[in-house]
């Protein structure tokens, strides 16, 4: 027998049900599961505001609530199962409470509908997953500024049309890969701002008659606020994940951007990083292959992820307000990107980690030309206007009597003579306050 929370005793045969059910659940009990604490939660909240309110005595609302306490315990020790003939993680959860302790059990579903139970779980969910994220992005960024601070006076190639161009340095290249998740962050923080509002007591997008009491469940639940339209708190389904998966593919282009510069500066024709054999891979027929594997999937992984923001964006496209079951497939493109991300950001991390600079990039008269803006800058330092200097410079290349000192003397903010690593640091730190409160 299937335990349905909506089942009516004139329910369509059971074999109609059966394949309508199969067809409309699909993959979504799969993802239940990473929502099954956040159920718990919401119902223990729920369940203190309507002890509040008088539709549960003090004495059923502490049977709930023990009773969710075993729930979550169980849980958390992954003894929790989601039994073939319930419906959803929802159901699970109101038919234990009911096997349980009785009427008490079926006496939390009041004045809460499936839609913003839902609506909850996800925004607790998100709320959380945002806030792992950035701490994996926390991680990465101050490996970045160490390794920029541990490498800034070595030189490395500049380049533009990915033509030699002028000098840059390893601290300027790992540092710029810090400030762009500063950046990142800052799409973090505004996305966690989106899912930190409270939806219970939306009900079904029309509200209650009951006299719920939102300000309590969201202090109980540490929102920062709730949203409280009750029609726009549905229409946040699908959007909320959209804005999420935004904020993702932000860090996800800076991760892919970087390994593809890793990719490149490892070929043995830049040879300008290096990593242990044991983090290569080789060739099943070619001796010498050190392959950067672990930074290809990254790239792809994280190419993949950029295009999640276009992928709900369709998927949730011209529905009108109201609830739709099409959002239910948000879940099957968001869950699993959110993994693959932090999996990005701990592998990333772990390589960095591993990283070998070459000391002496620059070293073969090859890079002499990247020293030519140099040589201009210096002439008109001693009174050669600009564009005669340029022109010394040029002729200097062509005829191949160029030779520069190969010395820098860049000191503005942000250049290779001042990296300005502690702006930076103190930027990131103030948004990730932001997202980290507690």
């Amino acid at each position: 027998m299937s335990h349905k929370i909506w089942q009516k005793n004139n329910a369509t045969s059971s074999e109609h049900a059966d394949i309508v059910g199969k067809f409309t659940v699909g993959n979504d009990r799969e993802f239940d599961f990473q929502l099954a604490r956040y159920d718990v939660i919401g119902s223990m909240a729920h369940a203190e505001m309507l002890v509040s309110i008088g539709l549960l005595t003090a004495d059923e609302g502490q049977q709930i609530q023990n009773a969710l306490q075993e729930i979550a315990q169980e849980i958390e020790a992954g003894e929790f199962k989601l039994d073939d003939t319930v419906e959803d993680i929802h159901s699970q959860i109101e038919y234990l409470l009911t096997q349980r302790i009785g009427e008490a059990g079926k006496k939390i579903h009041s004045g809460r509908s499936r839609n913003d139970q839902v609506l909850l779980d996800l925004k607790l969910f998100m709320r959380n997953e945002l806030e792992e994220i950035t701490r994996n992005v926390q991680i990465l960024f101050n490996e970045l500024i160490t390794l920029s601070e541990k490498n800034k006076n070595h030189l490395l190639p500049g380049y533009t049309h990915l033509q030699l161009a002028m000098p840059s340095s390893f601290g300027l290249w790992f540092g710029a890969y810090a400030e762009s998740l500063t950046d990142d962050l800052e799409m973090l923080r505004a996305a966690h701002a989106v899912c930190n509002k409270n939806p219970l007591g939306s009900g079904a997008g029309y509200g209650s008659s009951f006299a719920l009491n939102r300000t309590l469940t969201t202090e109980l639940l540490h929102f920062d606020t709730m949203n409280y339209n009750v029609v726009y708190a549905q229409m946040t389904r699908g959007k909320s994940e959209k804005i999420m998966a935004m904020s993702m593919s932000t860090v996800a282009a800076t991760l892919s951007r970087l390994a593809y510069d890793i990719c490149l500066y490892m070929n043995q024709e830049f040879a300008l990083v290096s990593f242990p054999d044991s983090l290569t891979t080789g060739s099943s027929i070619m001796p010498h292959k050190k392959n950067p594997d672990a930074f290809e999937l990254i790239r792809a992984r994280c190419n993949r992820i950029q295009a999640l923001p276009n992928e709900l964006t369709l998927l949730t496209n011209n529905l009108p307000s109201g609830y739709h079951r099409d959002v239910q497939l948000t879940k099957e493109c968001l869950f699993p990107a959110i993994e693959s991300l932090k999996q990005c950001l701990t592998m990333a991390t772990f390589m960095l980690q591993h990283i070998s600079v070459k000391h002496d990039a620059l070293a073969s008269s090859h890079f002499d030309v990247l020293f030519s803006v140099e040589e201009v800058n210096q002439q008109v330092h001693e009174g050669v206007a600009f564009r005669d200097a340029y022109k010394n410079v040029a002729s200097a290349i062509e005829g191949n009597n160029f030779h520069p000192t190969k010395e820098m003397h860049h000191t503005h903010e942000g250049s290779m003579g001042n990296l300005c690593n502690d702006k930076i640091v103190a930027q990131f730190n103030s948004v990730l306050g932001q997202i980290l409160k507690s």
